[in-house]
């Protein structure tokens, strides 16, 4: 009988034991859940997206070489037809619409079977604006002076010149390399007359 209530007793005792650990252990899952995963306390910043830049740099230079087209109103009734090259370098601070710029010609034609020529030399400003596709157009207003070749008796060999013109630029794509056409209206003022003046170019672009 003693056996008996002996045993009882630890039977109780252990069902005790475990059942409080168990509602221990309930309860505190209840009170602090463990989560399904951790987080850094302190997580790094992303780092920031790179910027997106433009296939082809925005060159500042614009240097020109090409052949140019001059029609010489000489006199009244007396025209010339010159053919020869001009240069040309303009500067485009920042890479904007505005640059100063200067340019050379150099025309040449047989006349009455004497070889003549002019060289004009002048600077002055260039307004440009992006069109789209690689085309770039531009208007330019320059003054200088002219020399023509051989003397004549008609006055000085040297004279005032101006220029106002338009043209444009076909950028090649990936390259600095680009075509230009223009035409411009030359004033000159030799032999004690004024001469409007009509010039043809075609030539190349290099941007720097």
């Amino acid at each position: 009988m003693r056996y008996a209530a002996f045993w009882g007793a630890a039977l109780f005792l252990l069902a005790s034991t475990a059942h409080a650990q168990m509602s221990s252990r309930t309860t505190l899952a209840a009170v602090s859940p463990m989560p399904a995963f951790a987080l850094p306390a302190n997580p790094e910043p992303a780092p920031e997206p790179q910027g997106v830049y433009g296939v082809l740099q925005n060159f500042n230079w614009q240097a020109y070489g090409g052949y140019t087209h001059f029609t010489f109103y000489e006199l009244p009734g007396v025209t010339g037809q010159l053919n020869g090259f001009n240069l040309g370098l303009a500067y485009y601070p920042h890479g904007g619409h505005w640059a100063p710029e200067g340019e050379f010609d150099a025309v040449f034609a047989p006349q009455q079977g004497i070889s003549t020529h002019m060289a004009i030399i002048m600077g002055g400003g260039r307004y440009r604006f992006d069109v789209g596709r690689g085309l770039e157009v531009w208007a330019h207003g320059m003054v200088g002076g002219a020399h023509f070749s051989p003397r004549t008796a008609f006055g000085s060999q040297d004279a005032l010149a101006g220029d106002l013109g338009a043209g444009a630029d076909f950028n090649l794509h990936h390259s600095h390399l680009g075509l230009r056409g223009q035409v411009d209206w030359v004033p000159t003022h030799f032999f004690g007359t004024h001469q409007y003046n009509i010039k043809e170019s075609v030539g190349l672009v290099y941007r720097f």
